[in-house]
């Protein structure tokens, strides 16, 4: 639709001789209007509404709002963003794909043209979340490790490769290629987007939304992108907005160079730390000053990667000349140089190194101030410098195995998750333990001074060694945060040579594991003659994936696992990725710690994080002399000159070519044809979504709700993660009893993540957290409820429950306290509440996102009288509701409040609860029973 463009902001610029459709920022003037000293990312949003003003969802009073922005307000104002293209994962994109494969569906059963149903805009997949470390420290651990994948997950990739070839404007980058942040960087990053419109070849800023939190790495980049859940992705994928408030903007100020010693992940971890000390939760980041100018592109990719770690929505840099050489050297055309050098420049987004833009707060860092740092035990915002890790270290040990027990493992996992991120399945019993150190090969202490549990263990080999608490055993050069950055991926390969020369050898209790983020890694490894160095200390590749981050870290050396388990040790993982959180890395860890991938190579030589590595020794030479750190240490000049020999830009040319062919595997795939999919009623991973079953070209009139039942009765900040399904499948769950039932065997389960494209799977995990607590069921814990259709009202699963009522066509409603639905905006949380019958749920206040999903999914939000509850009104969760006025709906009008009426027996209360229908488009939405009807009936109507 073409822009209302009530301030005459469009206009042309001609670049090379191109001309491009521009809307210009310095068109919108006015009283109390200074578009020029707004941050950077507020004239990506800025220009965006100009573009996309339709006097509806985005009026002439939106672009005042933001361009009048006041840098000093709470943020209040929510504006419709409409983001470039999207960006998936396979975990959370599969969802996205089945919903539009059944709006296919949907659309020739009403008599539509089935292909004409596509992504409205842009939308790419990468397949990166399903690798598996299983095999490691053999050449042939890549090639097992996809063959493996490839086994598990046939029926998704034989699903995703159908969309690939059924869809426009839909493509997917394979297994084994590289991870999706990276790709994005190197690959499908835009900056300038240009699209034809109306005829015409518009020019306007790069961004985008991402069912991964760390689509943020392309802010390095100069692109407003962010981490969203499923169904925010499918609404900007079928061409809707995205609702969001103006943000206030955090400005984060550099100046100075790094020191020598110091890496890009030491500078992270310590923005990491100083942010989320400050507070941006919610907040854009954005970096200025003279220090951006000296950061290197792959360095602010490496912040913009961390930023859900901080807390924000975005840590976004400026365009500037590193950019366009970042773009040149990784293969983009000259055009594209050109338009986005003239792009940024036309419109005031080419950085000003001396500007000093309005900001809500401002930080400030000297980056000659980083130290060498790593973070952990649990968290990414707990930085420890590498002087004091030793003492560190042992201080946190008394935790995981002295008298004080530290048992937050999953409820804090949950509490620090992001958006569209995985959360972790475990959470890990503790102990204690305490004996004498051994003399040989060992991880115990030799100096005594904390607890130790010395183990004897031997190797299937004879190999025999000791091992104790602290003992590292996972060292994992991984996926995500810093394996876009050569400098850290070089200096760890130069560091594994001087290593392999001075004779030292990883641990043997050392799972050991590479998988960095594109082809590209392994290239300029080779290039430089270094892969064989990190191959003799054991990183062979593994996978180019999301891999040791997510829980994809593959079980432990089998003795070891064995060892830790029996002794309950609190043993170690390090990993250069950027969430440590306990039990998401492994079962069998928990202690996890952050490092740069040069350290990482480190502790897998010392095997312990018991041990200070500016003084004491890794190991000793061939003639027995003691080797540290500082003599396999990598110089900066010696790094930057093997950068310079081996990364070229036709690396990226050639590895990108032809990107989303796939390999051989790929190809033969076996995969239905068509424009619908044909639907396999035996799969357990994709099923065909049941939200357009007895749908009519037009909407039914809406109604009110009568005779309701409480499904759940839940307390304060209940969060997504408390009602999405996540973690590993239970065979007594619901879903469980499901997979067996089908056949599978509990070793086939796979995860609640790699089974969101079968709602069958994912209804029975809804309300499913071992952690809920349903106020219905006083005394329980976990995904049960009473159902009211028996006598007495028995407790049940929250599934089996739903199903009672739903066979007896009784409504369901949620009751819940305040902040309802906060944390990640898991789109299984909407979802699931909707396909278990929820018609209403009625809370204290919410979380905007999942309110708004909820609507989305066809529920209605509604809120408690202010000052009241479901306690002040003595609500028990046992009565019958009935809520009218719902209807006024019906006659375009959104009421402000509805009546509900909730009776037991011969008591009854009645009270207004405020309808949380907050903009046009949702009560559009609402009305038409959805987000996906409301966009089937357009286009089958339009």
């Amino acid at each position: 639709m073409a822009s209302k463009d009530s301030f005459g902001a469009k206009s042309t610029l001609d670049v090379d001789g191109t001309s491009y459709e521009i809307f210009r920022l310095d068109a919108v003037t006015g009283d109390g209007l200074d578009v020029a000293s707004l941050p950077y990312s507020l004239k990506v949003l800025l220009e965006n509404l100009l573009r996309t003003e339709d006097g509806a969802d985005i009026t002439a009073d939106d672009i005042k709002a933001l361009a009048g922005w006041d840098e000093t307000a709470e943020p209040d104002k929510e504006i419709q963003f409409t983001p470039a293209r999207v960006i998936m994962q396979d975990f959370t994109g599969v969802p996205c794909i089945v919903d539009l494969a059944t709006l296919r569906e949907a659309a020739a059963e009403l008599g539509g043209d089935a292909s004409k149903i596509n992504p409205l805009a842009p939308a790419e997949m990468v397949i990166d979340h399903s690798v598996i470390a299983e095999a490691f420290g053999t050449p042939e651990a890549f090639v097992r490790n996809v063959e493996i994948e490839y086994d598990r997950n046939k029926e998704r990739y034989q699903f995703l490769r159908w969309g690939q070839t059924a869809f426009d404007d839909f493509k997917v980058v394979p297994p084994g290629t590289g991870i999706v942040h990276q790709v994005n960087i190197e690959h499908l990053a835009r900056t300038v987007f240009t699209r034809q419109v109306d005829g015409k070849l518009q020019a306007y800023p790069d961004t985008c939304v991402g069912t991964d939190s760390h689509t943020t790495m392309v802010n390095g980049l100069g692109v407003l992108g962010f981490g969203v859940g499923g169904i925010e992705a499918e609404a900007a994928l079928l061409g809707q907005p995205v609702s969001m408030l103006i943000p206030r903007v955090v400005g984060f100020k550099l100046h100075g160079d790094l020191p020598e010693g110091s890496t890009a992940t030491d500078l992270v971890l310590t923005i990491t730390e100083m942010l989320r000390k400050h507070g941006v939760v919610g907040k854009f980041v954005e970096f200025y000053g003279a220090g951006v100018t000296a950061l290197p592109l792959a360095n602010r990719a490496t912040i913009g990667n961390m930023s859900p770690e901080f807390g924000s929505t975005i840590a976004i840099f400026p365009i500037d000349e590193e950019t366009i050489n970042y773009l040149r050297l990784t293969g983009r055309s000259d055009e594209q140089l050109k338009l986005v050098e003239a792009y940024a420049k036309e419109q005031g987004l080419w950085h000003d190194p001396a500007a000093e833009p309005r900001f809500s707060e401002q930080l400030e860092l000297d980056l000659s101030t980083i130290v060498p740092s790593i973070a952990g035990p649990k968290r990414p915002q707990d930085r420890v410098a590498l002087t004091d890790a030793k003492t560190a270290f042992r201080g946190s040990l008394v935790d995981y195995a002295g008298p004080i027990q530290d048992n937050t493992g999953y409820d804090e996992a949950v509490e620090e998750s992001f958006p569209g991120s995985d959360v972790p399945s475990h959470d890990p019993a503790q102990s204690n333990g305490s004996a004498a150190p051994s003399d040989h090969l060992s991880a115990a202490p030799k100096d005594g001074g904390r607890v130790s549990d010395p183990i004897e263990v031997t190797l299937e080999d004879g190999t025999t060694f000791t091992l104790d608490h602290g003992a590292v055993t996972i060292a994992s050069i991984t996926s995500c945060t810093n394996t876009s950055n050569p400098s850290v991926m070089l200096g760890a390969a130069l560091l594994a040579k001087k290593a392999v020369e001075k004779g030292l050898t990883r641990k043997p209790w050392v799972k050991t594991t590479l998988a960095p983020g594109s082809q590209v890694v392994s290239d300029y490894y080779d290039k430089s003659g270094l892969t064989p160095y990190l191959e003799k200390l054991g990183f062979n590749l593994v996978g180019y994936g999301c891999v040791t981050c997510i829980g994809n870290s593959g079980p432990l050396i089998p003795e070891v696992s064995a060892a830790v388990q029996e002794n309950d040790l609190a043993v170690v993982s390090v990993l250069s990725g950027n969430r440590n959180f306990e039990g998401r890395i492994n079962p069998d860890i928990k202690m996890n710690y952050l490092a740069s991938p040069p350290l990482v190579i480190a502790y897998a030589l010392a095997g312990t994080m018991d041990i200070d590595l500016f003084n004491d020794a890794l190991g000793t030479d061939s003639e027995g002399n003691d080797v540290f750190l500082k003599d396999i240490w990598p110089a900066p000049t010696e790094v930057e000159d093997v950068i310079r020999q081996a990364i070229a830009s036709d690396m990226f040319t050639k590895g990108y070519a032809d990107v989303f062919a796939g390999d051989e595997r790929w190809q033969n795939l076996p995969t239905p044809t068509g424009d619908t999919f044909t639907w396999d009623e035996n799969s357990t991973y994709v099923r065909k979504a049941p939200y357009f079953d007895g749908m009519d070209k037009s909407p039914s009139p809406v109604t009110d709700i009568e005779a309701a039942r409480v499904l759940l009765k839940l307390g304060d900040s209940v969060t997504t993660d408390h009602i999405s399904p996540a973690g590993n499948i239970k065979k007594d769950s619901p879903a469980g009893t499901y997979l067996t039932e089908h056949g599978v065997e509990q070793r086939d389960f796979n995860s609640y993540g790699s089974r969101r494209g079968n709602h069958e799977v994912m209804i029975r995990g809804t309300f499913a957290n071992i952690r809920l607590r349903n106020q219905i069921a006083p005394g329980t814990e976990g995904g049960v409820t009473r159902d009211f259709t028996q006598t007495d009202g028995p407790v049940t699963s929250v599934y089996e429950a739903s199903q009672s009522y739903q066979a007896a066509g009784t409504p369901l409603v949620v009751l819940a306290g305040k902040e309802y639905g906060s944390g990640s905006s898991r789109d299984w949380a909407a979802k699931g509440t909707a396909l278990l019958g929820v018609k209403a749920v009625i809370a204290e206040s919410y979380e905007r996102i999942h309110r708004s999903n909820l609507i989305g999914m066809g529920v209605i939000p509604l809120q408690f009288p202010e000052g009241q509850s479901a306690e002040s009104l003595g609500l028990t969760g046992e009565e019958t509701f009935s809520i009218s006025g719902i209807t006024e709906l019906n006659e375009g009008r959104t009421p402000k409040t509805v009546k509900v009426r909730a009776a037991s027996g011969e008591k009854s209360v009645e009270f207004d609860a405020v309808v949380r229908i907050d903009t046009p488009g949702e009560a559009n939405y609402y009305r038409n029973g959805g987000i996906l009807q409301y966009v089937l009936r357009n286009l089958l109507n339009g």
